[in-house]
């Protein structure tokens, strides 16, 4: 019983859900915008209870002084900061009618001065994460990896001067062999092509999942009745 009705209530919801898209008359219209608002009530529920799991974690973690522990406690210092300056406008110019985001108040300083900085330090150290994978996918091994060479090194070159220079010589007739009319056509193609069969096979893979969980035959998010 504990898990069936938590089945049912997902049976029931996403049958609605599947209805009020294909028929938009009532009663399956109210319906839908009625259990839009109370998943917005649920999830911020679970912004509650993940917030609290997060700090739970890394304070056993920081107690217990795993391995690690040090990163621990900065992210605990930097929860409850953070909540702090949100939750009560600290050094907000308007109060607590203020905007969070104000620069002048601590969080938007925080966001500004410090998470901003962290993001851009983390996506340029990406940077060659992806130039050392670059480089191990593109060496011409067979011919799919020649076709992604030859294709990646005219879309590198397809906006910049250089590839405009290197091509610039070829007559009327053959423009179209010039590296900025391959770029476009790469992209309006091939690209466009991969793209859109991506795109369908992750819809196929949201229905089925969706109708997997609607269907009660994905029930992992109830977790298991073994005791521990």
């Amino acid at each position: 019983m504990k898990k069936k009705i938590p089945l049912l209530i997902a049976f029931i919801t996403g049958t609605i859900f599947i209805l009020a898209r294909f028929i938009p008359r009532e009663p399956f219209g109210s319906l839908r915008e009625d259990f839009s608002v109370w998943f917005n009530v649920l999830q911020a529920f679970a912004f509650i209870l993940g917030g609290g799991n997060l700090l739970l974690y890394h304070i056993s973690k920081t107690y217990k002084k795993h391995e690690g522990w040090g990163y621990s406690l900065v992210a605990i210092i930097s929860f409850l900061l953070m909540m702090a300056a949100g939750m009560f406008k600290i050094g907000n110019p308007g109060g607590w009618a203020g905007e969070i985001s104000d620069p002048n108040a601590l969080a938007g300083y925080i966001f500004d001065y410090v998470y901003t900085p962290l993001a851009s330090t983390m996506f340029s150290l990406l940077a060659f994460f992806v130039a050392s994978a670059s480089y191990r996918a593109f060496r011409a091994k067979n011919r799919e990896a020649t076709i992604l060479l030859v294709s990646a090194f005219i879309i590198l070159l397809g906006r910049t001067f250089v590839g405009t220079a290197l091509t610039s010589w070829l007559p009327e007739s053959l423009s179209f062999l010039q590296i900025p009319e391959l770029f476009n056509w790469i992209l309006s193609f091939p690209n466009t092509a991969g793209q859109r069969a991506i795109m369908i096979g992750i819809a196929l893979g949201v229905v089925s999942t969706s109708l997997k969980l609607i269907l009660g035959i994905e029930s992992a998010y109830l977790g298991t009745d073994e005791k521990k």
